[in-house]
């Protein structure tokens, strides 16, 4: 991977034959007390000097990512519009920064139905952020989660469920990462010899996770599951040599997974 372009919202690789722009939605504050270890425990450990707090919280990007094959373009989560927190939003703004034009965004996929992936579909003024949009994937064990979004209502009929093994197109496929959500996947885009794997929520504090993959999020619908898959996850990114890009790892969220004795470490691009 090669980065051709970038700005204050949007960073644009190269990956074979396609291009993946990392899009920068904003961040969240969150309150330590989130971390969990041992199931479900409050995260009791002294945090490491590694991990930098802003104002006592931990902070964390919103990251979105476009697939553009230079046809069209699927874009991967779509940040949370003005359904959360006001950090929060910017996505039409980067997406105009990157040069990416919104008629020719055709699909948009989920990792999961967490608000801050799933609202951008509607603008803070209530239209269409993707007027030209013909596919929207939601894992399938999901669709009653989406469907229950009622401002998100006009597109319950426009949902297709998606499985782990599934392809989307000739060169994403779908891996499966339960446990943050019920549905949470994975989509492995491969070009040229060159992978990454759009990751969703494996990850939510990477000054800490990748060093302690063992502890979680308060938000992980299921702790050992969560875990479990991370761990998976991270062996088969740093083993299988391949990029990783992640709604909450530190914008432009994108890098490389090596092995550090028995943990892990990331190394940005």
């Amino acid at each position: 991977m090669h980065r051709i372009a970038s700005g204050e919202l949007h960073w644009t690789y190269t990956l074979g034959d396609v291009r993946i722009t990392a899009l920068r939605d904003g961040y969240v504050d969150m309150p330590i007390g989130r971390l969990r270890q041992n199931g479900d425990k409050p995260f009791s450990d002294d945090l490491p000097d590694q991990v930098t707090l802003v104002g006592g919280l931990l902070r964390l990007s919103v990251n979105a990512f476009a697939i553009d094959d230079g046809n069209e373009i699927t874009l991967i989560d779509t940040g949370a519009s003005n359904a959360w927190h006001p950090t929060m939003g910017r996505l039409p703004q980067a997406l105009d920064e990157a040069g990416i034009d919104v008629e020719k965004v055709r699909a948009v996929c989920f990792t999961h139905t967490h608000l801050d992936h799933i609202h951008g579909l509607v603008l803070a003024d209530g239209r269409d952020a993707f007027p030209r949009l013909t596919r929207l994937l939601v894992p399938s064990e999901e669709l009653g989660l989406f469907r229950a979004e009622k401002r998100l209502e006009r597109f319950h009929g426009m949902a297709e469920p998606f499985e782990a093994g599934d392809h989307f197109e000739a060169d994403v496929e779908i891996i499966g990462a339960h446990g943050h959500e019920v549905g949470h996947s994975c989509f492995r885009v491969s070009s040229g010899g060159e992978r990454i794997l759009i990751w969703g929520d494996t990850v939510h504090v990477p000054s800490l996770q990748f060093d302690r993959p063992d502890v979680t999020w308060e938000f992980d619908t299921d702790q050992d599951q969560a875990r479990q898959s991370r761990l998976r996850l991270l062996a088969l990114a740093a083993d299988d040599h391949c990029f990783v890009a992640g709604a909450h790892l530190d914008s432009p969220g994108i890098g490389r997974v090596v092995r550090s004795g028995a943990s892990f470490r990331f190394e940005p691009l």
